[in-house]
This record gives C-alpha cells, sequence and structure tokens, in this order.
C-alpha cells in the first residue's frame, strides 16, 4: 500500500513543488516507486519534469472530474524512473466545477484509491492556496501533510493560516489528518533572519520538523528550466545532497 503525503503551503514562492519533484526524484533512486500528483492549474511540477502543460489533454482534471480511471492518465519517465499524474490549464475551472459535485472533497481521495497497490510513494502538489483542490488533497493525504516553509520572516506569517485549516479539515472531514512534518527550504546560513526563521518554526511545530534543511542553491532553481529534477541536472550540488538527505530521513522515519 502506497504511503501518500500531500505537500501544502498556501504562500506561493516556498519551494513546495520543487520539493515535490526532488524528493519524488530521490524517492525513485532509492527504490521506491513513485507518483507524483500535480492538482495546481500553474502546472509547475509537470514542467519541472519537461511535460508542456499545454500539450497535456488528459490528466488530474479528468482524475476529478471526468470520472476517467486515473492508471489511463498517468505519464511515465522511464529515465527517472518517476510517474506523474499531470495537471494542465483545464484544471484552472475546477474550483468552481467541483462546488454542485457530491463527495466533491473527496474526488482525489478516491481516485487513487485506486492506485494505492501500484506506488510506494504518492506525493500530492497543492495550489498555492485553500481553495476545493487543496482540500481535495488534504483528504487524500492518507499519510500526513509536509509543510515546505521558506527561511523569511513572511513564510511564517502564513503558518498560522495554515495550521487553522488543517484543523479545521480535520475537525469537519477528516479527524485522522496529521502533518508529517515541516521542511524548512532556501535557507541561507549568512542571515540571521533564516536562523530565527528555523527557531520559529521549532517553537510552532514542535518535534514535527525534519531535521534536513534545504538551502537556497542556484542549481535548484535553474533545475525546472530543463525540465529536470536536481537528482539528474546537477547531482553533485548542495541543493541536490540535501534532497537526497531529505529523502533518507523521510524512508527511515517511515520505517520506524
Amino acid at each position: 500500500m502506497a504511503r501518500i503525503y500531500t505537500l501544502v503551503n498556501q504562500k506561493g514562492g516556498v519551494a513546495k513543488t520543487t520539493t515535490a519533484i526532488n524528493l519524488g526524484a530521490y524517492l525513485a533512486l532509492h527504490g521506491q516507486r513513485v507518483l507524483i500528483v500535480d492538482i495546481d492549474p500553474q502546472a509547475n511540477a509537470t514542467s519541472c519534469l519537461g511535460i508542456d502543460k499545454h500539450s497535456v489533454e488528459n490528466g488530474s482534471y479528468q482524475a476529478l472530474l471526468g470520472g476517467q480511471p486515473p492508471a489511463s492518465l498517468i505519464l511515465k519517465n522511464e529515465r527517472l524512473n518517476l510517474s506523474l499524474l499531470p495537471s494542465s490549464p483545464a484544471l484552472a475551472g475546477a474550483e468552481v466545477e467541483l462546488v454542485d459535485e457530491s463527495g466533491r472533497e473527496t474526488r482525489l481521495k478516491n481516485a487513487l484509491t485506486l492506485l494505492n497497490d501500484q506506488y510506494d510513494y504518492i506525493l500530492i502538489d497543492c495550489p498555492p492556496s485553500l481553495g476545493l483542490l487543496t482540500i481535495n488533497g488534504l483528504m487524500a493525504a492518507q499519510d500526513g501533510v509536509i509543510i515546505p516553509v521558506q527561511c523569511e520572516y513572511l513564510a511564517l506569517e502564513g503558518l498560522g493560516q495554515l495550521t487553522e485549516t488543517i484543523q479545521k479539515v480535520r475537525s469537519a472531514l477528516y479527524p485522522e489528518l496529521r502533518v508529517r512534518g515541516v521542511i524548512l527550504t532556501m535557507f541561507d546560513r549568512r542571515t540571521n533572519l533564516a536562523n530565527d526563521v528555523v527557531t520559529e518554526v521549532n517553537k510552532h511545530f514542535p518535534k514535527l520538523v525534519f531535521k534536513t534543511v534545504i538551502p537556497r542553491n542556484i542549481r535548484l532553481a535553474e533545475a525546472p528550466s530543463y525540465g529536470l529534477p536536481i537528482s539528474a541536472y546537477a547531482p553533485e550540488s548542495v541543493g541536490a545532497m540535501a534532497y537526497d538527505a531529505f529523502a533518507k530521513e523521510l524512508l527511515a522515519g517511515d520505517l520506524n
């Protein structure tokens, strides 16, 4: 049975998609069967894996609203040994279309249930918002939520709102929803602010912050433009080593 984690943060620019792609790539390198599910209408995860989002005819939109079996919508990258349920701009209308649908909060969860025995890890990349698509992502988070937090002051401001949303979903819809962990990203050891953010996040989420910290790294920023994860673009970079360490930390924790 797959472990299903949802990566979520309503603030954009916190390396949420970067984390989904690179964590997935390193989990695959460590022998795991990995599926990345892109439910962001911006389709950044899809683009980061070298897929032109405008060429996607079938993907997460059809899984949510078209009633198509998700297995028929998945793209496989043989080089990376990584699978993708892609997104496309068509998903932009899903927030409105889902409103009148029955079971609107559990569409993604129900779709992924059909894939549970085909993968070891399913990573869901949510939009940077707290609408129905993200609610679907939270409801599908069978094994928890991973929250990327950028090591900058403004990133802290949204944590309270995100925590409140998770609590509301837990109270009203999914009592078992839990935070698997917080991953600190874009860390610059040269600044006092970055170190202050690390301290504050550890206070906010005691015992839930991953030990691995992802540094600010130019190679991580460049990789998406080549349609590659950092493991394939610059495997010797400090960013690559950090995501490799993160994947190993997650794997080790899941085995305990």
